[in-house]
């Protein structure tokens, strides 16, 4: 694997861990996360056939779901190596470069669903506030220009961060807390200064997770005026009812990902369980859930799911 530029390290590999406080039950801890693998890639899996399959499923909203599926699918495929390898087969010890390649996949697909979310709430905002011209503004080619921007801010914000860390000097320490790498994991070892690392981790987490959220809520306050606008209460609900999904996946992913973050930054005194807990739900939940909600919610795919489960028209 080629190098990030050049390595002043004195340390060529990391230690990833699992759970050392939880001794005795490691199996039913691997057992638990690999169900979690299992659900996710199935559901989300399942999720991509039924909306190719569907074509009542072929429009905007759809193909934007279609994309969060994919992106949770490479969140979990990112992972997977490395938590097998540590829970599984007992291999803690992870390369340099490959640990900062893993750190860039994983960071990179995180990004790449703030984006996701916040296309989907644009999508929502059009549906409800301006219905007429909802085929007109969201078209195919836009729809693809959007996912394709998403791509490429998630690659743009992410692609320094390997290199950033490159130029540091790691000295003797190299136990990670996570089995897989995560960049305010890693910035935690260097014995050199990490000021440029945290203030640039800092800048982009404010510049795509806090512009992202903003407008996100901004869209749902601008969604809820529409909404309180319609006579009926019943046609208030149903209206509402549509983004029910939506709203449960921006909480299910920024929930967790603002524990985090604001646990490795403020809470650097507490308990190693509960920043590897809470990193576990972050990157593992997201994933996992999504599929099932909106198969919960989304009439369309809950009957071609029963249809397919059950053979049932």
């Amino acid at each position: 694997m080629k190098s990030f530029g050049t390595n002043i390290s004195s340390i060529t590999s990391f230690t990833l861990t699992a759970f050392p406080e939880m001794e005795g039950l490691e199996h039913w801890l691997t057992a638990c996360i690999l169900l979690l693998y299992a659900i996710s890639v199935l559901g989300n899996i399942l999720i991509l056939f039924i909306i190719k399959e569907e074509q009542s499923l072929h429009q905007p909203m759809y193909y934007f779901l279609s994309l969060l599926s994919v992106n949770d699918l490479g969140v979990s495929f990112s992972t997977l190596p490395t938590v097998l390898a540590v829970l599984c087969f007992h291999a803690p010890e992870i390369a340099f470069d490959a640990c900062l390649t893993q750190m860039f996949f994983i960071h990179f697909f995180s990004w790449t669903e703030s984006g996701i979310l916040l296309a989907m709430s644009f999508d929502r905002y059009v549906a409800i506030c301006n219905p007429l011209r909802y085929s007109s503004v969201l078209t195919d080619i836009r729809v693809v220009h959007m996912s394709l921007s998403i791509i490429i801010r998630s690659f743009c914000m992410v692609f320094p961060l390997p290199f950033l860390l490159r130029r540091l000097p790691f000295c003797e320490a190299n136990m990670l807390t996570h089995s897989y790498c995560l960049h305010p994991d890693l910035i935690r070892l260097p014995c050199g200064d990490t000021t440029i690392n945290s203030m640039y981790g800092l800048f982009i987490v404010i510049s795509a997770f806090g512009v992202d959220s903003v407008l996100i809520v901004l869209s749902y306050v601008l969604i809820l005026h529409s909404v309180l606008a319609i006579a009926s209460r019943e046609e208030r609900l149903k209206t509402l009812n549509t983004c029910v999904s939506h709203i449960c996946a921006v909480l299910i992913f920024y929930v967790p990902m603002v524990s985090v973050s604001m646990i490795h930054r403020f809470g650097k005194h507490s308990s190693e369980l509960v920043h590897k807990f809470m990193s576990l739900v972050y990157l593992f939940v997201p994933p996992m859930l999504n599929p099932i909600i909106y198969s919960i919610k989304t009439k369309e795919i809950r009957k071609r799911l029963r249809k397919m489960l059950l053979g049932s028209k």
